[in-house]
């Protein structure tokens, strides 16, 4: 609304226009919580759970080369499509020449889930001559599918003179819920290079929860843990026969 005002100011005539500005009012408005999402519908394909006839083997044995290189994604979902039937399939890879087929083949046993495959994830874990990356994989894979056959594998990679792979023994031992490994993950506490001591003190700790000596382990020598390593031989001798392993803490839950 406009609104004209007449006044004098000084010798002439001034006309001033002002504007009338509404008034504003603050309104509450009610909350509408957007709808909830609903359910999609599952669209994956799922894999086959029949034994292979003679041409789906036939197709099996021919993606074996296509686990390295373009199509390697596509082999791996090929695998994971046909089925559990495709063990005996990939178990012939973790034999074949190129290495990037044996790693593949090993994340394919993973995605089938079959833990018959474990023996021979182990046998690949525990071969001297194998590449490194390879025998990590293997015994990564093979403690997700069947922890319980691990121990050996654990054992025999924790004399390995690969540090590296005396290290992926003593990380993965944390996850094997079996009194053996606690002996070989005390073997390795006296180890010449420091990063796999504190990785097996790790696993002792999260596996066992003794409350052992504070030491400080980040900047220790091989004589240091040598001496410390004692305390954990002490206290396995009197605990072994009656210890049990505690049940691992579950992750709390966001309040």
């Amino acid at each position: 609304m406009m609104a004209l005002v007449f006044g004098l100011a000084g010798p002439g005539l001034e006309i001033r226009v002002f504007a009338e500005r509404p008034h504003a009012v603050p309104v509450q408005v009610p909350y509408e919580a957007p709808p909830k999402p609903g359910v999609a519908p599952d669209t994956a394909v799922l894999p086959s759970t029949k034994p292979l006839d003679a041409e789906e083997l036939k197709r099996a044995e021919a993606l074996l080369p296509l686990l390295e290189g373009k199509q390697e994604f596509w082999a791996m979902g090929e695998f994971v499509h046909l089925g559990p039937s495709t063990v005996p399939v990939l178990i012939k890879a973790l034999k074949m020449p190129a290495p990037r087929v044996r790693y593949n083949a090993i994340e394919t046993l993973l995605m089938l889930k079959e833990p018959s495959v474990v023996p021979a994830l182990v046998e690949v874990a525990t071969e001297a001559n194998e590449v490194s990356r390879i025998r990590e994989h293997a015994l990564r894979v093979a403690v997700r599918l069947d922890p319980a056959l691990v121990p050996p594998a654990v054992e025999a990679m924790a004399k390995d003179p690969n540090p590296t792979i005396r290290k992926t023994a003593a990380f993965e031992a944390r996850y094997v819920r079996q009194k053996a490994v606690v002996p070989v993950l005390i073997g390795l506490i006296p180890d010449d290079e420091r990063f796999v001591a504190v990785t097996a003190i790790n696993s002792l700790w999260l596996l066992t929860r003794h409350e052992s000596e504070i030491h400080d382990w980040d900047i220790s020598t091989k004589q240091d843990r040598t001496d410390w390593a004692q305390e954990w031989i002490d206290w396995w001798k009197e605990a072994q026969s009656t210890f049990e392993l505690p049940e691992p803490r579950r992750p709390r839950k966001p309040s």
